[in-house]
């Protein structure tokens, strides 16, 4: 049979798929994409105020951690409490092996990445392989009752973990505070930028892998689970197994963002690494840029981070701006109060999240022409 025959004619699922790739170039998401990733390299360049410079990287670090959990919570359904328990991991593992048990060196940071990941995903399987069985509510409570076991052990053993003194390891080479290279751009490149740069570059390719990989066959798979998981049974999907490797693929993802977060702030302590704000922190930003966007994680790290940075200088703001009044003073002390109307707002007006609101607006537009 000729190439011309009727064999050679794609599939509904290929002929789509050459359409999305035929059309990826024409998207401008693509551009905006591009530009958002420029501001964040630009960002020591522009910025260079150290305050700034930080809030960036950690809006790149969170974006990337609540797209890990969008993975497990957004395209697979699954409802879990203890996530930042893995981003905790990886950043004891950075702490321990650089500020307890090891040294500076190239070889014990990789070590401890590689143990972060390892312990996350061992952890991952050992969770889902007990606990995923049990539905809904059930198993967030587990995963969460998992988390504060997490805490309550890094608090205890002061010994190894250093408690709530927590560790400040020493990052080797390039990455340590002394290290200097003169200037490039009128830019002094030290210790911080080059951190901030391989961070940065870290999370860019863990956001291609998570993207890659939720686009994929197995992607659509657990798409298809969180949709209907009584329907892919019947087709004959082992539902638990692809549950497994999502849960264990997002902790895995976590726990390298958690020993970047760590290289970053070069301390580690149970509240900055372990705590349930960080968790509350992360399904917050997920509500904000919407579940199932993955991309929706920026907006909302952005968002909130932002928010805690600026909001609290109001009270400054005030007293240079009314230094006569006092109830105006007072209330520009309530920047806790402004950022729950803020989140109250963002959610009464994008109830799908910011970027889940406008693709749904954007589809019920491009249908009504």
């Amino acid at each position: 049979m000729t190439s011309d025959g009727p064999s050679a004619a794609p599939t509904p699922v290929q002929a789509s798929r050459i359409l999305e790739r035929e059309a990826r170039f024409r998207q401008p998401t693509l551009y905006l994409r591009l530009a958002l990733t420029a501001a964040f390299a630009l960002a020591p360049v522009l910025l260079p105020s150290f305050q700034l410079m930080d809030l960036m990287l950690k809006i790149a670090l969170f974006a990337t951690l609540v797209a890990s959990y969008d993975v497990v919570i957004g395209y697979t359904g699954i409802v879990s409490f203890g996530h930042a328990m893995f981003f905790g991991f990886g950043a004891y593992a950075v702490g321990l092996s650089l500020g307890k048990f090891g040294a500076p060196t190239y070889g014990y940071l990789a070590l401890a990445f590689a143990l972060g990941v390892l312990v996350s995903a061992a952890l991952a399987l050992v969770i889902g392989a007990f606990s995923l069985r049990v539905k809904a509510l059930f198993f967030a409570m587990i995963t969460l009752a998992f988390a504060e076991y997490a805490l309550i052990l890094a608090v205890q053993l002061s010994h190894l973990t250093g408690g709530e003194d927590g560790i400040s390891p020493k990052l080797p080479g390039v990455f340590a505070v002394s290290f200097t290279a003169g200037k490039v751009l009128g830019v002094d490149v030290n210790g911080r930028v080059v951190t901030y740069y391989v961070v940065l570059v870290v999370c860019l390719a863990l956001f291609l892998t998570m993207s890659r990989f939720v686009h994929s066959p197995l992607g659509r798979t657990l798409q298809a689970i969180r949709d209907n998981e009584q329907r892919a049974e019947a087709l004959g999907y082992r539902t638990f197994i692809f549950q497994l490797i999502s849960s264990s693929f997002g902790s895995v993802v976590a726990a390298v963002l958690g020993g970047c977060y760590a290289m970053w702030v070069r301390y580690v302590n149970p509240e900055s690494a372990l705590s349930i704000q960080i968790m509350l922190d992360v399904l917050l930003m997920v509500i904000i840029g919407g579940m199932g966007t993955l991309y929706g994680g920026i907006i909302g790290a952005a968002v909130l981070l932002t928010a805690r940075t600026l909001l609290p200088d109001l009270r400054a703001v005030g007293t240079l701006m009314f230094p006569g009044s006092e109830i105006l003073q007072r209330l520009t002390e309530r920047w806790l109060l402004y950022f729950g109307i803020l989140f109250i707002l963002v959610v009464f007006f994008f109830p799908k999240g910011v970027i889940g609101t406008v693709r749904e607006v954007l589809s019920r537009r491009n249908a009504a022409r």
